[in-house]
C-alpha cells in the first residue's frame, strides 16, 4: 500500500504538552537499548493482554504474535471499562491487562498515574522520531472527531460555521453521541473554552455580524448551551450518527459529529460521508491516546516490545487505516485513508494535554450545562 501523508504536518498544528515531568523520568529513553535482546527476553515471559478502545487491537496483537513469536491478545474495551479494569486489577495486585492504549487522557492523568497503576515507557531507539511533547507520558496516536455531511445530498458541506447548527433550520439535525455518555465531547468543550474561546467568539461575529453578548462564562459555553437547546439527535455510538448522516438511502439532511474512522463505511457499506472542510472555527477536534504498561505485570519485556511495535508504522497500520495518526513522525497515513483528514489537519482543533487535569475537573460542569439545556 502506498503512503504519502507525513505526520509531521500534525506535529506542526498539535500542541500536546502532556503533563511534563509527570512520570519523573519513567518515559525517558534509556541510554543503551538492544531490540534483539528485548525480543529474546520477551519470549521467556508469559503471554500478554492488551486493552484498547479500537477493535483493530485484535489484529494488531495477532500481527505482533506472528512477527515476534510472543503471544499477545488484544481486547477492545472503551475508556471507562479500561479504567475500571486497570484500577481493579491494580488494587487486587492481579494484573490481567499488561498494555493499555487509552483515549481518555484526563482520566488517565487524573486516575491511573497518581495512584501508580501504570508506567510509561518510551522506546529509546524511536525517541528521536517522537517529539518531546508526546513522550512523557507516551502518546501513541491522535484521532479526529469531525463534522460530516452526506455527499449524495450535497456537493459540499451545507454549513460553514458551527453557530449555524444552533439555528432553527438545523433543529434536531445534528447527529452526535450524547455528551453525558461520551467524556471526550465535554473535554472538547473545555478545551475550546480554555484554549480557543476567542475563536468561537470570532466565529459568532462572522456568522451573525455582531459581537456575542452572553450571560455564560464565554463563547464556548454560549455555543454549547444553544446547541443543546436545538435538540441534536443523540446516539449511543458513532455508528448511529454516521448512519443518520451518510446512509446511501438517506433522504433527510443531517450533519454528523463522528470519528474519522467511520468514513471507512464509504468503502464497506456504500455510505456517503464527506468531511466538512472550511467550517469555522474548526472542522473537528483531535484527541490523543496514551500508551501505558501496567505496573506489576509479569511480562515487562513483552509489554515493552508491544509498545515498541505499536509505535512503528507497521504496528500502527491497522489503526492508521481509520485515520489514527501515530506520533512517530516517520509513520504515514495510507493513501486510501477514507476521510481525507490528512489534508485538513490545519482545520482541526488540537488537544492540549497540558490542560487535561482541567478537563477532568470541569467534566461535571459541562455535563450539567448540557443536561439543563438539552431539548428534543
Amino acid at each position: 500500500m502506498s503512503r504519502h501523508f507525513d505526520v509531521k504536518r500534525l506535529l506542526a498544528v498539535t500542541a500536546l504538552g502532556v503533563a511534563a515531568g509527570l512520570f519523573a523520568g519513567a518515559a525517558q529513553a534509556e541510554e543503551k537499548f538492544d531490540l534483539n535482546a528485548l525480543i529474546e527476553a520477551a519470549k521467556k515471559e508469559p503471554p500478554i493482554n492488551v486493552y484498547s478502545s479500537t477493535g483493530k487491537i485484535v489484529k494488531q496483537a495477532e500481527n505482533f504474535t506472528k512477527k515476534y513469536g510472543v503471544q499477545a491478545t488484544g481486547t477492545k474495551a472503551n475508556a471507562a471499562a479500561q479504567l475500571e479494569m486497570v484500577i481493579r486489577e491494580g488494587q487486587a495486585k492481579n494484573v490481567q491487562g499488561d498494555v493499555i492504549q487509552i483515549s481518555d487522557v484526563p482520566a488517565g492523568v487524573a486516575q491511573l498515574v497518581p495512584q501508580g497503576f501504570v508506567d510509561s515507557w518510551l522506546p529509546p531507539d524511536l525517541a528521536d522520531k517522537i517529539p518531546a511533547q508526546y513522550q512523557n507520558p507516551l502518546t501513541v496516536s491522535n484521532e479526529a472527531n469531525v463534522f460530516a455531511y452526506n455527499t449524495q445530498l450535497n456537493e459540499s458541506c451545507p454549513v460553514k460555521n458551527i453557530w449555524e447548527l444552533t439555528e432553527a433550520k438545523w433543529k434536531g439535525k445534528l447527529a452526535m453521541q450524547d455528551p453525558l455518555n461520551k467524556a471526550s465531547y465535554v473535554d472538547w468543550f473545555n478545551q475550546m473554552a480554555t484554549n480557543a474561546d476567542d475563536k468561537v467568539a470570532a466565529a459568532y461575529k462572522e456568522y451573525f455580524g455582531k459581537d456575542l453578548v452572553t450571560d455564560e462564562e464565554g463563547a464556548t459555553a454560549a455555543w454549547v448551551k444553544a446547541l443543546a437547546a436545538n435538540g441534536p439527535l443523540l446516539t449511543d455510538a458513532d455508528e448511529g450518527a454516521a448512519q443518520a448522516v451518510g446512509a446511501p438511502d438517506q433522504k433527510e439532511q443531517f450533519i454528523g459529529l463522528i470519528s474519522s474512522a467511520k468514513f471507512r463505511n464509504n468503502q464497506d457499506v456504500g455510505s456517503k460521508l464527506g468531511l466538512c472542510t472550511g467550517l469555522k472555527p474548526f472542522a473537528g477536534w483531535m484527541y490523543p491516546s496514551l500508551g501505558f504498561i501496567a505496573k506489576g505485570t509479569d511480562s515487562p519485556n513483552a509489554s515493552k516490545l508491544f509498545i515498541h511495535y505499536l509505535m512503528t508504522e507497521e504496528g500502527i497500520a491497522p489503526q492508521a487505516a481509520d485515520g489514527k495518526m501515530s506520533t512517530n513522525s516517520e509513520a504515514k497515513l495510507p493513501d486510501d485513508e477514507p476521510s481525507g483528514i490528512g489534508k485538513a489537519l490545519d482545520q482541526i482543533f488540537p488537544y492540549d494535554s497540558a490542560s487535561a487535569q482541567g478537563d477532568w475537573d470541569a467534566r461535571q460542569d459541562w455535563q450539567d450545562l448540557w443536561r439543563i439545556n438539552y431539548k428534543k
